[in-house]
């Protein structure tokens, strides 16, 4: 996957939230609403110096899991030739030879990139701890979602922008330590929510702003200019 893919999908997404054809480009996204999640950082492997994407930079070196899978004792299932030890600096020498922190780590996942610990998953872009999940944006730790942007420690989400620490949500933004809700956007920890924005500890209302009731019509009426304002550069 590269970064003309993602936007695609981005742009699907944006246009299944907020019912608006996205005016953003994605580094324009990144910059407004994933600025601060922890995702996979840029480095250099130390074996051949391609670049490459660790979620931890604390190691001091790292390798492809590309490359780690293809060294010289490959065919040994990593095993190389014994050799005598004369003491523990010689054996700590020894270990730092082959001490490398494995990067862009996934397993059974197809069209993965700038990403790093990925499982089950397929069509994943500069992401984290992702599991069982399909068409996911700059996230970190998220499992069995499918259309994800920008959000971190959630599951069971869909069609999802910026939910945080939530579980059950769809076709939501800004959602914050909630779940099952439905057509929301800036909402913190709420349940059995839907078409509501900016509440905060509410659960089975709909067209809800501020924690008031609303009419139907004025409530969208509201929505579409907070949408206009969310999807507005630099705002």
């Amino acid at each position: 996957m590269d970064k003309t893919e993602a936007e695609k999908i981005l742009n699907k997404i944006v246009q299944q939230v907020f019912g608006v054809k996205n005016s953003l480009s994605i580094d324009e996204f990144v910059k407004k609403f994933a600025f601060d999640l922890p995702l996979p950082q840029k480095v250099k492997d130390s074996t051949d110096g391609s670049d490459t994407w660790a979620t931890s930079i604390n190691p001091t070196k790292f390798i492809t899991a590309k490359n780690a899978r293809n060294n010289e004792a490959t065919s040994s299932n990593g095993l190389y030739a014994t050799q005598s030890i004369k003491d523990l600096t010689d054996l700590l020498s020894k270990w730092d030879q082959v001490n490398f922190t494995t990067t862009e780590f996934s397993v059974d996942s197809l069209n993965i990139s700038e990403s790093d610990l990925i499982m089950n998953s397929e069509n994943v872009f500069h992401s984290g701890g992702i599991t069982r999940s399909k068409n996911i944006l700059y996230s970190n730790l998220v499992f069995d979602s499918e259309f994800v942007f920008g959000s971190d420690n959630s599951g069971q989400i869909t069609f999802c922008i910026r939910t945080d620490d939530s579980i059950r949500c769809a076709n939501s933004f800004g959602v914050t330590r909630s779940a099952d809700l439905t057509n929301c956007i800036m909402m913190h920890d709420c349940g059995d929510m839907q078409d509501s924005m900016f509440c905060s500890n509410m659960k089975g209302r709909q067209y809800c702003i501020a924690n008031m009731q609303f009419e139907k019509s004025r409530y969208f009426e509201l929505r579409s200019e907070v949408v206009a304002w969310l999807l507005t550069p630099n705002s």
